[in-house]
């Protein structure tokens, strides 16, 4: 289906949750439903920053008219955290009007209910990396490809409000990190190959997704890719990144003996990406080489065809 289309909704922002427990200790997910892991302090603090950018964000719009705000959350308990902390920011604002819509399809990836122990989840971190992070299936879970099946759908949905008389100038969907750049992937047709290629969103960081003159979306926001670094620069973000997406106590250090060792999860992501970087560069020259043959072949007939009219 073809998403684009006018609407009375300028501007869409996608925005990560804030820093929740389980990004500062792993070990909660082998206790606690994933659903009802909470923010931290830091995580709160965050949302509420974010909370003022938006309100700076409405500000702009002179039109009281303007300031209308539809937001849909994912239910898990971090991101409704998030919400209620970003609205806070910006509910006294003057002509602000703005509504709250759950939405179960916005959920994070499902990683199979209690994660296991250190060891198996290593080991399936590692198998992720080498795999690819869009098609490999969380045993128990899902994949990347299954939340594109039900952002899908949820477009479906955005896509029918749309043509709501009334639909609100500012659609704000409060998510997760994988589910924002999915929908993104699904929203401008990016390949798998795209997708694997993103670093993940800062949490409580908006995405803009404003609205053209055709009718049509375009992101606004610079992502940050894997190809944005030099090769020496991967393994230090990759150690950077997992460390802070999947940590393993709070203070972000690994000196608990219960927790998994990261690095050879560190060193298949390195690989898995260096694998990607020469694909890509076979793939690249092998057009250029076909591209050659093709525009000689082509030559080759245009001259066979002059000569034969040459003959007549």
């Amino acid at each position: 289906m073809f998403y684009d289309a006018y609407t009375n909704s300028q501007y869409i922002l996608l925005v990560r949750h804030g820093e929740s427990e389980g990004n500062c200790d792993k070990s909660v997910n082998r206790h606690t439903p994933n659903h009802k892991i909470c923010l931290t302090a830091q995580g709160h603090e965050q949302a509420k920053k974010a909370g003022s950018v938006l309100r700076e964000f409405l500000e702009q719009f002179e039109e009281h008219d303007s300031r209308s705000v539809l937001f849909y959350t994912s239910p898990y308990l971090r991101a409704r955290q998030t919400c209620k902390d970003i609205i806070d920011g910006i509910q006294d604002l003057e002509g602000v009007r703005y509504n709250v819509k759950e939405e179960a399809r916005m959920r994070e990836q499902d990683f199979g209910n209690f994660q296991s122990t250190p060891e198996e989840m290593e080991q399936i971190w590692a198998q992720r990396a080498h795999y690819g992070h869009f098609f490999f299936r969380i045993p128990h879970g899902e994949s990347a490809a299954d939340v594109y099946d039900r952002i899908a759908s949820f477009n479906e949905t955005l896509f029918r409000q749309f043509h709501q008389e009334k639909f609100p100038n500012v659609l704000v969907l409060v998510t997760h990190g994988i589910w924002a750049r999915v929908f993104l992937m699904k929203w401008f047709r990016w390949s798998y190959e795209d997708f694997e290629s993103l670093r993940n969103i800062p949490h409580c960081h908006f995405l803009i997704m404003k609205q053209q003159e055709s009718g049509r979306y375009s992101l606004k926001t610079p992502l940050h890719t894997w190809d944005d670094l030099r090769d020496l620069d991967v393994e230090e973000e990759i150690s950077k990144e997992f460390t802070q997406e999947v940590s393993f106590n709070s203070m972000n250090k690994l000196d608990n003996p219960d927790d998994m060792d990261i690095h050879s999860i560190i060193k298949a992501q390195v690989e898995a990406i260096e694998e990607n970087r020469l694909k890509d560069k076979k793939i690249h020259e092998s057009y250029k080489s076909t591209l050659a043959i093709k525009l000689s072949q082509d030559h080759q007939s245009i001259q066979n065809s002059k000569e034969d009219i040459l003959s007549l």
